[in-house]
């Protein structure tokens, strides 16, 4: 190839995409605005004041709470690796976003939903020592073994999300910049690459299929214990204590899950464009919105332990 042909080249290849947004319809992007603005702030209140409360309080310093207020962290890295960006977009004209940004933006949203699900892992065995080996759960789950399962699920949240990251380095963009999505998501990328990106795909739905079918199954498991011993218990209070704690982890579990194996196990037959783009809403917004509610207000240590940090 002649040095003038290799300059061409190089200057086609595209160095920042452009994100579509939610809607293409100016007059719903102000509303929209406050919408989401008023569902980011409440958000990081939620989920960073909880974490504040949880270690704050040192009646919540216990295994069940402690993995609560990792979720909570990791759910506010969630909302902030795509709400803000979302925010100014409906505000500006210019949805411009460099490849580094675009990358990092898939990074840090890839691994905090994925420390989600070992997260949610963790909850799950936690709930199954609890309550079907109550008298070896204060051996069994240390402070240690807490502090491990914790770095371990972002650990290996942040490794996934490394390589997958990596793969894309490999990937040109010479033809569209345009990504039809209202944050860089990975498959979107795919579709727009210059190069075969089979090796990608077939890689993100190796582990996509193996991290959330795997979670998933054993979380499932692990409730289905729970649930026969909570039937078990003679105490009515212990089974509706039990019973409700489960509940509120099962309701979290089915709506992230659900959206995920939908993208990202099953893309091919999954929902068409807006669905998809409303189905994802719920795992980058929705979810992170509403964990903090779903975990604390049927909690009574929880809502004590605020109370009693409003009296100080």
């Amino acid at each position: 190839m002649s040095r003038p042909d290799m300059t061409e080249k190089n200057q086609s290849l595209l160095m920042e995409f452009v994100l579509t947004g939610l809607t293409d319809r100016p007059e719903l992007k102000p509303t929209l605005f406050l919408v989401f603005l008023v569902i980011y702030v409440v958000t990081m209140m939620g989920n960073l004041g909880l974490v504040a409360v949880i270690w704050k309080d040192p009646h919540l310093h216990s295994p069940m709470y402690v993995f609560l207020s990792s979720l909570a962290f990791a759910d506010a890295c969630t909302s902030s690796s795509v709400t803000p960006k979302m925010l100014i977009n409906f505000l500006s004209k210019n949805h411009k976003v460099s490849l580094v940004e675009c990358f990092a933006q898939v990074y840090f949203m890839g691994s905090s939903a994925t420390t989600e699900c070992f997260l949610l892992l963790v909850m799950a065995y936690d709930r199954y020592m609890a309550i079907c080996n109550p008298l070896f759960y204060p051996v069994v789950m240390s402070n240690r073994l807490c502090t491990q399962l914790i770095a371990v699920a972002y650990f290996s949240g942040s490794l996934h999300l490394a390589i997958h990251v990596g793969l894309l380095v490999r990937l040109t963009f010479c033809r569209s910049n345009i990504i039809q999505y209202y944050y860089c998501e990975i498959l979107k990328l795919f579709k727009i690459s210059c190069t075969d990106p089979t090796l990608n795909m077939v890689m993100l739905l190796t582990f996509a299929s193996f991290i959330q079918g795997l979670t998933f199954v054993t979380i499932l498991i692990s409730y289905a214990h729970v649930l026969f011993a909570i039937l078990k218990k003679k105490s009515e209070k212990g089974r509706s204590k039990a019973f409700s704690t489960c509940s509120a982890h099962l309701l979290s579990v089915t709506l992230f899950y659900g959206t995920l194996f939908l993208i990202y196990v099953c893309p091919g037959s999954g929902p068409s464009q807006d669905k998809e783009k409303l189905f994802s809403l719920f795992y980058t917004v929705i979810i992170p919105l509403l964990n903090p509610f779903i975990y604390s207000l049927r909690n009574k240590e929880v809502i004590g332990a605020f109370r009693r940090i409003m009296k100080k």
